[in-house]
C-alpha cells in the first residue's frame, strides 16, 4: 500500500477529483493548505498599496492505493493538474506499513 499525497493548484481540484473517480477511487482526504516552491509567491494591489503574498493557497490531496493503482493514480493527477505553468504542484508516494478501518477493523487493502 502506499500513500499519494498531491499538492495542487486549487482551480484544478474538481479537474482531478474527476479522474480519480474514473478510475474508481473510493476516498480521498482534501485540505486547504499554504506554501510556496520555486514560484516564491507573489505581488498584489489592494487599495493602491502593494503587498507581498509569499504564502500561496494550495490544495493537498491525501490517498490511500494498492500497489496495483499507484501509477494509474499519479498518472491521472499529473494529467488532470497539469497547467503547464510554475506552481502546478508535486505528488509525494511513501508506503503505507498499516491502515485499519476503524467502524469493521478491516486491515489493509481491504479497509481502503
Amino acid at each position: 500500500m502506499q500513500l499519494i499525497i498531491a499538492i495542487i493548484k486549487p482551480a484544478k481540484l474538481s479537474d482531478v477529483r474527476e479522474a480519480l473517480e474514473e478510475l474508481g477511487c473510493q476516498g480521498m482526504t482534501i485540505t486547504e493548505v499554504r506554501g510556496f516552491g520555486r514560484q516564491k509567491g507573489h505581488t498584489e494591489l489592494y487599495r493602491g498599496a502593494e503587498y507581498r503574498i509569499d504564502f500561496l493557497p494550495k490544495i493537498r490531496i491525501d490517498i490511500a492505493v494498492i500497489e496495483e493503482q499507484v501509477e494509474a493514480v499519479i498518472d491521472a493527477i499529473q494529467e488532470a493538474a497539469h497547467t503547464g505553468n510554475t506552481g502546478d504542484g508535486k505528488i509525494f508516494v511513501t508506503p503505507l506499513s498499516k491502515v485499519i478501518r476503524i467502524r469493521t477493523g478491516e486491515v489493509d487493502r481491504f479497509a481502503v
